[in-house]
């Protein structure tokens, strides 16, 4: 199946993304050569949809399965069920060849900026590296020029080109992994947890940048996070997911004012509060879950006797 350049003109009404039914589950080791293989699911139905020029965030726990759920956006892992449809294409069903020209209109900015960009590498070459990865064949001079260009854009200089991962610090890293998205001028990014290695103060700059990329671009992202602040500051809509299942959504500010699920509201409760006169009851998860009638909750959600 051959993937064919979007009609511009249709991104209004056309979803961007849309996953139906995603479920994914994780072989495990056999414990002996004759023991029939078992598996671990980690999503469970999972479904959303999102549209061009806006933000989904997913939240949740660790092991929920965000970067599972991630990973099979970016067509990285084959789902067990489900599909997801990229301007209306399903990705999972594409040849290799069409899946790679796929990859110009989707990018992914990974959570650790120190990790994500090879050491050994100039800034040109890493930041370029999506434009050889398609096969695209322009001319040396003019694939430093759209660096150059893609530099500026996230805020760096044009002479850092030149320069290596480790002459910069962990925020300018982050803008040259956005910059190194940016290239192939994609519609969608996916970013997994792409604050959480930064000071808080670095984290409020990058956040901003994604901002004024997505007004000037119309860019659609894909937001993986625990973290609800920038959850909330960022997305226009929220997913919270709990043992690879959504268990709730809606807008970021009703959804963690009034938090319904047990998930939720433990991850609400979790975010750090500088009052000293105000004196909170803490509680785990598990305790959440505990005091909620079991007859209110999924069979996945209630809690383990002994």
């Amino acid at each position: 199946m051959a993937w064919h350049a979007p009609n511009l003109d249709r991104l209004p009404e056309l979803p961007l993304l849309q996953a139906q039914g995603l479920g994914f589950s994780y072989p495990l080791h056999r414990r002996w050569p004759w023991s029939v293989p078992e598996q671990r699911a980690v999503l469970h139905d999972v479904s959303f949809t999102l549209h061009t020029g806006r933000s989904l965030g997913i939240v949740g726990a660790s092991g929920s399965g965000k970067s599972t759920l991630a990973r099979l956006v970016m067509a990285l892992l084959q789902p067990a069920t489900g599909s997801v449809r990229l301007l209306g294409r399903t990705l999972h069903t594409l040849a290799p060849s069409a899946l790679r020209q796929a990859r110009r209109n989707m990018q992914m900015v990974f959570q650790d900026p120190y990790s994500s960009l090879d050491p050994r590498q100039r800034i040109e070459r890493i930041v370029t590296e999506p434009l050889r990865a398609l096969g695209q064949a322009i001319h040396p001079t003019a694939q430093r020029e759209q660096a150059a260009q893609v530099l500026a854009q996230v805020g760096l200089r044009s002479s850092d080109l030149d320069k290596y991962p480790h002459q910069f610090s962990g925020g300018q890293r982050q803008r040259i992994a956005i910059a190194r998205a940016l290239i192939t001028q994609p519609l969608l990014i996916v970013a997994d947890e792409p604050v959480s290695a930064l000071d808080v103060s670095v984290q409020a700059q990058v956040l901003n940048l994604l901002i004024d990329l997505q007004q000037q671009h119309g860019l659609g992202y894909l937001l993986i996070s625990h973290d609800l602040a920038v959850v909330q500051h960022l997305c226009d809509e929220v997913l919270v997911l709990d043992q690879g299942r959504v268990v709730e959504r809606g807008a970021p500010q009703a959804l963690f004012s009034d938090p319904r699920h047990p998930c939720t509201q433990a991850l609400v409760q979790a975010v750090p509060q500088i009052d000293p006169g105000r004196a909170r009851r803490r509680q785990t998860l598990r305790q959440r879950i505990a005091n909620t009638g079991d007859e209110n909750l999924p069979a996945h959600h209630r809690p383990l006797v002994g």
